[in-house]
């Protein structure tokens, strides 16, 4: 009685979606209501993997193993009384590969800051599956709530220059999934920027003026020395 078997519920009993490779995972198949016996198979992409029958109301449990790329995916299971029955299918569930992030990198548009500056610092890991979250650290102390992005983008921090304190070393710390990967930035420094005496410009234009004088005295010199000397034959 093919009518009898419903839509059967894919269940995720082991493992967790977000696989790493030679990860473990048990999917759970059960069709109710329903007369045993009653057979499941089970897909991906379409194409037949593993069958168990069932002659009671327990679900049938598939292990699998992910070890390749090709382990990943869509996955859903069909319930029948026999293989002519048509049978029914069940949701899908997607598994995905985690993958670890790389070393996140710190940097700024200036490397230079005087107090009173407003600067940014951007931390950003090329690699790794998303989301990803950082934080930014000032030598230990965590300096900002941490930030998740959900997209391949850097995530970004404005800092106010107030002090001196304020020129010590920055990092940032990224994570996401992948088990055990939380990996930590390039160390990154303010310096301080040199603030130009009000007296600079003072300087260069009596200098520039000095020149000109002296300059001049040597331009002028052979009009005034010919004619004396002339004066004097």
């Amino acid at each position: 009685f093919p009518e009898m078997v419903s839509n059967p519920k894919l269940v995720l009993v082991q493992g967790t979606l977000n696989v790493v490779m030679k990860q473990n995972v048990t999917l759970s198949c059960l069709s109710e209501p329903g007369s045993p016996p009653v057979r499941y198979a089970l897909f991906k992409h379409n194409q037949q993997v593993s069958a168990l029958n069932r002659s009671d109301l327990t679900p049938a449990l598939f292990n699998l193993t992910i070890s390749s790329a090709s382990d990943l995916g869509e996955y859903k299971c069909k319930a029948e009384y026999n293989k002519s029955s048509g049978g029914k299918y069940s949701n899908s569930l997607n598994f995905t590969l985690l993958e670890p992030i790389s070393k996140p990198v710190l940097s700024s548009p200036t490397s230079q800051a005087k107090k009173g500056q407003n600067v940014t610092l951007s931390c950003f890991s090329e690699n790794g599956s998303l989301p990803i979250t950082y934080l930014f650290f000032k030598g230990t102390q965590n300096i900002s709530p941490q930030k998740t992005m959900q997209k391949r983008e850097a995530a970004v921090i404005f800092l106010f220059i107030d002090s001196l304190s304020d020129f010590g070393t920055y990092k940032c710390k990224a994570n996401n999934s992948f088990p055990n990967n939380a990996k930590y930035s390039n160390s990154f420094n303010f310096t301080l920027a040199e603030e130009r005496s009000h007296s600079q410009p003072l300087i260069i234009s009596l200098g520039l003026i000095l020149l000109l004088l002296i300059i001049g005295v040597a331009l002028a010199t052979p009009f005034f020395v010919i004619p004396l000397y002339k004066a004097s034959e």
